[in-house]
């Protein structure tokens, strides 16, 4: 049966590879559970409700990307835009999350019409694969900083803007999670370089492990406000009945709308998410090779669908846009190639309902060796690009140093986009470029100037 649905042979992958890519996958993502509903609590809303609400859109978008598309891909509510939602919607602007809900929802709509009628997939085919190939080099920076961030091995400096941290200071915080995550970096290295399947898995836990030993010995210290808890599971009380707080709320904010105001933000929501979705697609498709060879993806019309429809049942249920996760590439490392490590990957974000105390005690120190490596991966497709040729070389540069240093995938797109046309009207070779790309850039500009 699952031969019959997913396809394994064909896609030379088995269930056991799926099964440990769709668990690797969840592992990497499980944090959006307790960072969603920290951001989004800022608006107003309630943590639990938030919490579930998470889960479930997660739970919907993965399977419906499993069931319409068949790829590894999985989705949850993006980092960046919950950001948007909660600081500058709910914040600067002022209005309820109740009608942020709404422009994600507007949105989610919007969506799901745009990918019926094949112009999200259109945008798609536009982007030449050199630019693709870029994408997926910057994710895989991007993933990297984020992991050396998490791990606490980069931090924030005021001459530097970054720097390395120092091991010695605070050394029972951040030092002690710092150095267990660099051990973490060391392990998956290792375990991958004698090709031992689950690799990443098997990291996240070892070093989750570790930092409890060092809890229990007093090396670890528990510090709630400075962002240190407990590595240790408790079991608590979960109030499933917390989601109503939030489900359907979206509707209550019809009346509050000032429409100019509205189109702006849907605007915005529709802008950033849909090249987020696009770059990351482009970067995970690359990776487990899903590219044919007009560097186009096949059935990426149902992919889009399934992110459209997972954003609008997330506004449903209360939570930010859903969309799909770069961390897939976690999954796609360890083998994953078909829907099915998204039905695992599904299946325990509903479950993560019932043992969110458990799931969310991961520390991020633990899970950043397998997004550092994860970066490596990524960055390996490096070697596809002709740097021989500038006119597509440098504006695929542009977009893999921009994404890390702007913190933006969508930004990195951008700059990607405007600077491969801009160079190549110059350079004389307009039957390059196709009509699309001369609309993006000037979207892109536009952008800029208004938004």
């Amino acid at each position: 049966m699952l031969e019959k649905i997913f396809h394994l042979k064909e896609n030379r992958t088995t269930v056991r590879r799926e099964v440990v890519g769709g668990i690797t996958t969840f592992m990497t993502m499980a944090y959006i559970l307790a960072l969603n509903p920290s951001i989004l609590s800022a608006s107003g809303m309630d943590k639990n409700a938030v919490l579930m609400a998470t889960a479930i859109a997660a739970f919907i978008g993965t399977l419906a990307m499993a069931l319409l598309a068949n790829y590894p891909f999985a989705l949850a509510p993006g980092l960046g835009l919950n950001a948007y939602f909660a600081y500058t919607v709910c914040g600067q602007m002022g209005y309820t999350w109740h009608v942020a809900l709404l422009a994600v929802f507007a949105e989610g709509i919007i969506f799901i019409l745009l990918s019926l009628t094949n112009v999200r997939e259109a945008i798609f085919n536009a982007i030449p694969t050199t630019l693709k190939k870029g994408v997926s080099v910057g994710i895989g920076l991007f993933v990297a900083f984020i992991g050396f961030q998490d791990a606490k091995i980069v931090i924030a400096d005021q001459s530097t803007l970054v720097t390395l941290v120092d091991f010695r200071q605070n050394f029972h915080t951040v030092g002690i999670s710092a150095l267990l995550a660099v051990i973490g970096i060391l392990i998956v290295a290792t375990l991958n370089s004698k090709n031992v399947k689950g690799a990443l898995l098997i990291s996240i836990i070892s070093t989750w492990i570790l930092g409890i030993i060092c809890q229990v010995a007093g090396i670890y210290q528990v510090d709630v406000k400075g962002g240190f808890n407990s590595l240790i599971p408790t079991w608590s009380s979960f109030d499933l009945t917390a989601i109503t707080k939030t489900f359907g709320q979206c509707f209550n904010g019809i009346h509050d709308v000032k429409i100019l105001d509205f189109v702006v933000i849907i605007f915005a929501f529709l802008f950033v998410d849909i090249f987020d979705t696009l770059g990351t697609l482009v970067g995970v498709a690359t990776k487990a090779d899903l590219l044919d060879e007009e560097g186009k993806l096949p059935n990426i019309k149902n992919a889009l669908l399934a992110d459209a429809v997972a954003t609008t049942a997330g506004a449903v249920l209360g939570t930010s846009t859903t969309t799909t996760f770069v961390e897939s590439t976690a999954g796609v490392a360890e083998g994953a190639r078909t829907g099915l490590a998204s039905v695992v990957t599904g299946l325990l974000f509903l479950l993560s309902i019932f043992l969110s105390p458990i799931f969310v005690t991961i520390p991020k120190f633990a899970i950043a060796p397998a997004l550092i490596y994860v970066g490596f991966l990524m960055i390996t497709s490096v070697v596809d690009i002709d740097f021989r040729d500038l006119t597509e070389a440098f504006p695929a540069y542009l977009a893999i140093v921009v994404m890390p240093l702007t913190y933006s995938i969508s930004e990195g797109i951008a700059f990607g986009i405007v600077s491969y046309v801009v160079i190549n009207v110059i350079a004389g070779k307009f039957k390059k470029i196709t009509p699309l790309m001369y609309v993006l850039s000037v979207l892109f500009v536009l952008k800029y100037i208004f938004l």
